[in-house]
């Protein structure tokens, strides 16, 4: 099939910022898109060809919307997945898969999968119901401290939360969830696999993850991860296991947890762009958002080494602050050597929320990360 300046069709679900920078690649390839998000002043708005206001978790709306489309993506997980079954079976491509995102949309099903293929993941009790929990720590079952997470719909930090003592319980949503044990590790991980309609298999190098403490988000990527070669080496072939027993299309990012003995545990994966390979814009050969593109159309995968090393930086909303967004000191970042900002252009900033990020490259792995830092320390975003 000509995909390029011709009359193929391409839908992504969900216009955010991954959708965002997706679309940098469809038009430097001339690939027409056609975008869904409930937003009209979602940032993909401005970059694709046709833009569709809707919920992505009604079905008609999904329906209709892929109806006609050759290819469908996503940039979001959480989507109606009996539209996107009912049009794979009517002749649209659907990528990912419905058979892995029906899987991964659901952390539940999703520790269940880890565990039916032999793939290290922390301890977990399943419960239907969050007031279910109370009485399995009362009769022995579950004991502190451990990891609330909600089985559906969570994302950035929210539908996650340590629970230390009952009072933890209070105020949390009564919803299918899982309560996993709480590791404790040396170290966040996560390596992005691509696999295309036919096949072919690359893996990003291994990235290391510092989180925010209070928001549970990702504040800086590094790439490569500070880490042996053997550890790179076995948290690379469990990311290559998932991505193979899930039978993924697409981009693959899993998630990783290196305990102290330097065991590798699966976390969480996520079937789509991802926040832990925004460094690859800058730093890689074939960045993560035309990977994407690459594999959903079965063209050749591209080269996933780096040029050079690249750190990433979440520009995230200030606490206490809520309304038009500033970029305060934008101005001094852009003048420091090897540091491109991304603003994801959402008009109205709020505390965490996500607005835009920084890739900071250097050939010298210490000095991008103490840059990093300096502009972690310097950009600010708030509101007027």
């Amino acid at each position: 099939m000509n995909y390029f300046s011709s009359e193929f069709k391409l839908g992504i679900l969900g216009g955010g910022q991954l959708g965002k920078m997706m679309l940098y690649e469809t038009r430097k390839f001339d690939i027409y898109t056609k975008v869904l998000d409930p937003s009209d002043e979602a940032p993909c708005k401005i970059s694709c060809n046709e833009f569709v206001v809707g919920d992505l978790l009604d079905f008609d709306t999904v329906y209709n919307f892929g109806s006609g489309l050759d290819v469908l993506t996503i940039e979001i997980e959480n989507v109606n997945l009996e539209a996107m079954k009912r049009l794979e079976k009517e002749g649209v491509k659907v990528y990912p898969p419905t058979q892995a995102l029906q899987i991964i949309q659901n952390k539940a099903a999703q520790k269940l999968f880890y565990m039916d293929n032999h793939i290290p993941t922390a301890p977990f009790v399943r419960f239907a119901y969050t007031n279910e929990i109370e009485d399995s720590i009362t009769n022995g079952g579950l004991s502190f401290p451990f990891v609330w997470k909600s089985s559906q719909f969570g994302y950035d930090g929210q539908g996650v939360k340590i629970i230390r003592t009952l009072d933890d319980l209070k105020g949390i949503p009564n919803v299918e969830c899982i309560a996993e044990s709480l590791i404790s590790f040396k170290n966040e991980l996560a390596v992005i696999v691509a696999r295309n309609v036919s096949g072919q298999v690359v893996a990003y190098p291994v990235v290391e993850m510092e989180f925010h403490p209070e928001a549970n988000q990702v504040e800086y990527v590094i790439c490569p991860a500070r880490i042996s070669t053997e550890v790179a080496q076995k948290a690379t072939e469990v990311a290559l296991r998932v991505s193979e027993k899930i039978a993924q299309v697409g981009l693959l990012a899993v998630e990783m947890f290196q305990t102290h003995e330097d065991e590798i545990l699966v976390n969480e994966v996520a079937p789509r762009p991802h926040n832990s390979g925004h460094y690859s814009i800058e730093a890689s050969y074939t960045n993560q958002f035309e990977q994407h593109i690459r594999a959903i159309l079965d063209l050749p995968l591209g080269s996933t080494r780096s040029k050079v090393a690249g750190i990433m930086v979440n520009l995230v909303g200030s606490e206490g602050h809520s309304g038009p967004v500033v970029y305060e000191n934008i101005d001094k970042i852009l003048g420091m050597n090897g540091v491109t900002p991304h603003i994801y252009g959402k008009k109205m900033t709020r505390p965490f929320r996500k607005m835009g990020h920084v890739t900071i490259i250097n050939d010298d792995m210490e000095k991008a990360r103490k840059v990093a830092e300096q502009v972690k320390n310097t950009i600010k975003v708030i509101s007027n």
